[in-house]
């Protein structure tokens, strides 16, 4: 072996090579074994789910023009699925974890490889690099690669689905790392100035909160056919891909028929603890002050 197949950073490619082979091998198996299930699925924005609608929804691993980076596009459906196509889930599953868990270090220990990574892996199948040419799709969405298949854990009865379009982060921030993060934007910007000089006029010790604004998604809140070992008889899930349910019957779960597009305005109640000032304190960094 040669002293340049030896770096790190060959070794990491290579590795991320092979897991990315093993993640859509697996794929195709999944969509193979639910096709021959024969199990029905219903498709939020497919009137008729098909294999073509699973395979296009699993493997949509791409950038569209002009995507923002942090957006995944969501595939909202319901899927019935035997022991076999449960297996193949899990297999999927586990095979998205390796990947996220290798691009992880792949991020800590030679970050430069991340955008040979989103060009370089889809020539190594024809298919898909056909795909990319004849879209305009030029690059990878690690994200969407890695992002997991919802699972239901046992059989389910009814599934109702709702928009959630308040979600959000918060993050607390220091005074300190408040003022480091304004200095990397621009010092001498007079918007940047006014920030600092108002973050000049707090105490160092009091704690800020810097909120991202999550984009809307779909909820699901399935109902067990039987309570499960631990007493629950519910959960709540967030469901970007489709959603596998186990199905002994081959049938698909009662499940209701969301809005089209979720609500313009909010439609949960202002919390009463709710902390944060209503306007931002730094607005450049979307940090806010505790009331």
């Amino acid at each position: 072996m040669s002293s340049d197949q030896q770096r790190p950073e060959y070794r990491l490619m290579a590795e991320l090579e092979a897991c990315f082979d093993r993640l859509l091998e697996h794929t195709e198996a999944l969509v193979a074994a639910w096709q021959a299930s024969g199990a029905p699925a219903w498709s939020f924005d497919h009137d008729t789910p098909d294999t073509d609608w699973l395979r296009h929804a699993l493997l949509d691993v791409w950038y569209q023009d002009g995507q923002d980076g942090r957006a995944t596009r969501s595939h909202v459906g319901l899927v019935a699925a035997d022991d076999t196509v449960v297996d193949a889930v899990e297999r999927v599953n586990g095979s998205k974890q390796a990947f996220a868990a290798l691009l992880a270090e792949i991020r800590d220990e030679v970050p430069s490889l991340i955008p040979e990574i989103k060009a370089i892996l889809p020539l190594r199948h024809p298919g898909l690099h056909d795909h990319l040419r004849g879209t305009g799709l030029a690059r990878l969405h690690l994200k969407q690669c890695w992002r997991a298949i919802p699972l239901a854990e046992a059989p389910v009865a009814r599934v109702r689905m709702a928009w959630y379009a308040s979600g959000r982060s918060i993050k607390r921030l220091t005074v300190r790392e408040a003022e480091q993060k304004l200095l990397a934007l621009d010092s001498d910007a007079p918007h940047v100035r006014i920030q600092l000089r108002q973050l000049a006029g707090i105490p160092d010790s009091e704690p800020l909160a810097q909120v991202q604004r999550q984009a809307p998604l779909m909820r699901a809140n399935l109902f067990y056919r039987e309570p499960l070992e631990d007493g629950r008889s519910r959960r709540a899930m967030n469901i970007a891909l489709p959603l596998f349910v186990p199905s002994p019957d081959g049938r698909l779960p009662d499940h209701n028929l969301p809005p089209a597009h979720p609500p313009v305005t909010r439609t949960r109640a202002r919390r009463r603890d709710e902390r944060l000032e209503d306007s931002a304190f730094l607005p450049s960094l979307r940090v806010y002050r505790y009331r």
